[in-house]
């Protein structure tokens, strides 16, 4: 099971990162943006710096800006990683314009991931490029109305057998329900809000069983 804290609130990394749960980080602009930051001002050396430090392996951040400059920012973000010393993974969306430019960003040598996948189809796409992960957002499809659950079902079986899988990291989760759920269909790669890792570690039956205990040890 390899979990991914999916946020770009340093506070929350520094709060949960220390729980020793996590692989890495995920962001992306709209993260950012939820955080208070200018995605074009990141100084992305200084933030793969930091998520070293609480013991991620690995940062992945999203292209931006003018698809003809994607190259280019995901070479930036390799070279940030390579200073920081912790791999940094480029995060590329499932359009055509950035379908365009993933040969290219995938001829850098660092690893990729195609991201805001909402149909089995697109596992297509992913695999054709080489990607080395895709990110369907299970959250965002159900609401949507989509059967998000056949979807990832299907993405799943079209894994089974392959030569060399494209890992599907399951992002936009809502609750760890739905973590268990997909967990059933063999998925074993998640990236969560915060506010779902915390409900991950908190289990109301498991808390009153702890204050039991305790309560025990010091009544004797």
């Amino acid at each position: 099971m390899t979990l991914y804290l999916d946020t770009a609130d340093r506070a929350a990394w520094d709060e949960l990162m220390p729980t020793g749960l996590f692989h890495g980080v995920t962001t992306n602009p709209l993260l950012a943006a939820r955080a208070g930051l200018d995605y074009a001002r990141i100084d992305w050396q200084a933030m793969a710096a930091h998520a070293r430090d609480l013991g991620a392996m690995e940062l992945h951040a999203q292209v931006a800006g003018p698809v003809e400059g994607y190259v280019d920012w995901a070479g930036a973000l390799y070279e940030a990683g390579r200073i920081a010393g912790i791999e940094t993974i480029v995060k590329i969306p499932l359009v055509e314009a950035a379908i365009r430019a993933t040969p290219a960003i995938k001829s850098l040598g660092g690893r990729i991931l195609m991201t805001a996948c909402y149909d089995a189809k697109q596992m297509f796409v992913a695999r054709a490029l080489g990607a080395d992960f895709i990110a369907p957002y299970f959250g965002r499809m159900a609401e949507a109305g989509m059967d998000a659950m056949d979807h990832l079902a299907t993405m799943a079986r079209m894994n089974a057998g392959a030569g060399k899988p494209c890992t599907v990291l399951v992002a936009s989760l809502r609750s760890p329900e739905q973590m268990v759920a997909l967990a059933d269909l063999g998925h074993d790669c998640f990236t969560i809000s915060p506010d779902v890792a915390r409900a991950l570690m908190n289990c109301p039956q498991s808390i009153a069983a702890f204050e039991s205990f305790e309560a025990t040890i010091k009544a004797r």
